[in-house]
């Protein structure tokens, strides 16, 4: 059981802990195409709190290398980004729009998608594994996913149109790849 505690060992604490959140993501995008959506969101919710802890754990336990700060993002790529935006394009605008509308919902997730790319990439870039910045430079993508998640419930509870949705997504969006300062927990 020393692997656990070992930062050399892809299987480490830290990483088992992501691990989770990866195998969360991709099971919330199963349930998303299975119109499952309250399932897909909790277990969004699950991976959202590993990945809270996966990080916690590679500081409290001197875990952290350059491995796991590239597993981290590949679980918040798709955690963060791509099962949101596919939850509000499979939840929202198939139900709602058609035709050149739903081409345009299309592009807006794409941009959403390499936006959340970009961003994750860029982080990995400036970071240094073990280190924490007192900021985030443009909204990190967990914050994304939570603010993406606001937008859905307005749109499912009918206080936002479609329309309002992609508004929201490419604004958000922009967010993520901005110099807005963001404290870091």
């Amino acid at each position: 059981m020393k692997f656990l505690f070992n930062p050399a060992s892809h299987f480490n604490l830290a990483n088992l802990f992501t691990f989770v959140n990866i195998t969360a993501g991709l099971m919330a995008t199963y349930f998303i195409t299975q119109n499952n959506f309250f399932l897909a969101i909790i277990l969004a919710w699950v991976g959202g709190a590993f990945d809270i802890f996966d990080g916690k754990i590679a500081r409290k336990y001197k875990l952290s290398n350059e491995f796991g700060v590239q597993l981290d993002s590949f679980a918040d790529f798709l955690s963060f980004v791509l099962v949101p935006v596919f939850l509000i394009f499979q939840a929202v605008y198939s139900h709602t729009l058609d035709g050149a509308l739903l081409v345009l919902a299309g592009i807006v997730s794409i941009y959403y998608v390499i936006s959340g790319l970009r961003r994750l990439i860029q982080f990995n870039i400036n970071a240094d594994a073990g280190e924490v910045a007192k900021y985030f430079v443009g909204v990190p993508t967990p914050l994304g996913a939570i603010l993406l998640w606001l937008v859905y419930l307005a749109s499912t509870y009918a206080f936002l149109p479609a329309f309002g949705v992609l508004a929201f997504m490419v604004a958000i969006g922009w967010s993520l790849n901005s110099t807005l300062k963001v404290p870091h927990p």
